[in-house]
This record gives C-alpha cells, structure tokens and sequence, in this order.
C-alpha cells in the first residue's frame, strides 16, 4: 500500500522543523559569554566557604538557591564541601542580585551513615508541590584514626541522596536513611569511585538525573578524570537506573538545562558549552562552543524546574562560585552575547 502523502509531508515537516530548531539552540550557545556581578547576602565573607550552588528556581515571585557553607571554615581544607559542609538556602526578590540568607536546610547524617561527615553541592527540583533536595554525602574514611575523610582514598565513599519538604524553605527531611545513587561496582567504569553533583531535568516523561563520576581506574589523579552521567527514574525520589557510559567529558561541575528541544551543558575543564537533540548524545555532536571567564560550579535559573516544558528558553543567568582558599562565596552570571 503507498503511503500517504498527507501523512509523510507532516512527518518530513516536523523533522525538519526538529533540526531547524536544533540547529538555532546550538547557534545560540555559540555567541555568547559569561558576565559576573557581584551579589549581597550571600558573598564574600571572611573565614566562610559557600560554594557548589544549585540551580535556581523561582516560587511565586521569590527566588531561591541552595549551596554548600562551612560557617567556620579551615585553611587546611581549602573550602572544600568534604570537611565539615551542610546545605543552605537563600532567596532574592530582584532576580539574583541581593539574597536573604535563611538558615541550614540539610545537616549531615546520624553516626555510622552514609551521609555523616559532610553533605554538600546540593540541587532541586519541585513536583506535586513537594519540593526535592538532592545532595552527595560522605562518611568517615573506613579506618582514619581520627574519624576523618581522607579525600582520595580508595575506601572513601561517596553518594547521592535526597530530601523532601512542602515548603522550599523546609523542613527537608531524607525519604531514606539510603542514597539513591551509589558509585558502579565495575571499576572500569567511568562512576565506579566518585559519584557527585545532581542535575535534573523532566523529559519524556521520565526524571533524568545528570551528575559527575570518576573511576577507580585513574580518578585518583583528580578532576581532570571527571565524567558526565545520566540516570532515569520514573518518579522524583527513584529508584534511579543509569544509561550506564559517560556522556560527556572534561565535565567536572554539572550544569544542565533545557535548550530549545534539546539539551544545553556546560563542560567546565574544556570551558565549552555544549549540545545534545537527545540529551544524551553530546560528545557525537561535538559543539564546543568555546567561552571565556569560565563559571566556576554553576548553577543555572531554571524555570523547568518548577514547571517541566517541551521547548525550553534556554540559559540565561545563574549562580555561580568564585574560588578563594577556604573563603569560596557566591555571584550572579548572566550570558551576554560575544556577535559583533
């Protein structure tokens, strides 16, 4: 039977109409770079680390962020989330520029777990008016003398949790005493060491988790063996099942969004942004949209966060962290455009 050419003329519509679309999302992340502004409430402050922001979402007409603080933090540990970190959250009322501190949202765990020495580089996500906190947690490095974590030992432990609360000021209380995310137990592969930095994006009608791994063969040589994941799950607290390969190099600090009907990231050791149709495929697609100044551990604005859309506008501003010893502290970034 021949086909009808109604029928095919509409599919061969809306596939181009696809590539076109996808074709302008990756122009737009071609002419751009990043500006930074300084910002109140949750800046420099002398002897405090706040690092690792979320992305942000807005709630009625207020903003809020969440972010890893050490309220005394110690020369010794550079700032780092590993040593003494817990999750906070602040709110803006004029688009990011000026924050309202409001207090802890997530401390670290009960003796023994997963998630007792520290809990850090937190993200949201907002469904059914429940407001989800997710979060990487480390315990004690199994056998340190001092109840420590030694930070790449091969013993040491990292993992990916999250909270709930109806409010997205809290209470966040864990949905379980375990993680939803655990490091592969393969040590070729890419997540089989270090499993961090959750991102999520509703798409397909599935709950995709992004996040950073590192092997066991060769991730302790540091960030420059960081690798992008992806996990599915059907509903926000999982359980999460993994695509199982890294889908994008040199890609320490994860930040997704909605681009188009795509997916945007940005892979922070190569400084480039990048694309994928499928929200998987980015290496294949090979954007690399070089920038300067680059964002350190951002965080981006996302609407989609607390209203899920098929075409999303794309990024535009965020928070992102300035590194300084053990006195990291937060800015805004917006995407301005480089054409001339």
């Amino acid at each position: 039977m021949n086909a009808n050419p109604v029928i095919c003329y509409f599919i061969l519509f809306f596939v181009s109409l696809n590539a076109i679309q996808a074709q302008d999302s990756q122009d737009d992340l071609k002419a751009v770079e990043y500006k930074f502004t300084a910002i109140q409430g949750i800046g420099f402050e002398k002897g405090v680390t706040r690092r690792d922001p979320s992305d942000v979402i807005k709630v009625g007409q207020t903003y809020y962020v969440y972010y890893t603080k050490i309220p005394d933090a110690q020369p010794k540990y550079w700032g780092a989330g590993y040593w003494g970190a817990s999750v906070w959250c602040a709110k803006s009322e004029d688009e990011g520029f000026t924050w309202k501190e409001l207090g802890q949202m997530l401390d670290v765990g009960e003796s023994g777990q997963w998630d007792s020495q520290a809990v850090f580089t937190p993200n949201i996500l907002v469904y059914d008016n429940k407001y989800y906190l997710y979060y990487t947690g480390v315990k004690p490095t199994p056998g340190n003398a001092n109840g420590e974590f030694e930070n790449n030992n091969i013993s040491d432990i990292t993992a990916i949790g999250v909270a709930v609360a109806d409010s997205p000021e809290g209470p966040f209380k864990r949905i379980d005493r375990a993680p939803i995310l655990k490091v592969s137990v393969e040590p070729e592969k890419f997540d089989s060491y270090r499993v961090d930095d959750a991102a999520l994006l509703y798409r397909n009608g599935l709950y995709w988790l992004y996040y950073k791994g590192r092997s066991l063969l060769g991730g302790q040589g540091g960030p420059a063996h960081t690798a992008m994941g992806v996990a599915y799950a059907r509903i926000p607290e999982g359980p999460y099942t993994k695509f199982g390969d890294a889908i994008l190099e040199r890609s320490h600090e994860v930040m997704i969004w909605p681009q188009g009907t795509g997916v945007g990231a940005f892979a922070s050791l190569s400084e480039t942004f990048e694309y994928a149709p499928d929200g998987i495929d980015f290496m294949s697609n090979k954007l690399n949209a070089k920038v300067t100044k680059r964002a350190v551990a951002p965080g981006a604005f996302r609407p989609d966060l607390t209203q899920p859309v098929v075409v999303g506008e794309g990024l535009k501003w965020g928070i992102s962290m300035i590194p300084n010893g053990h006195e990291c502290y937060l800015v805004r970034f917006e995407l301005t455009s480089n054409q001339k």
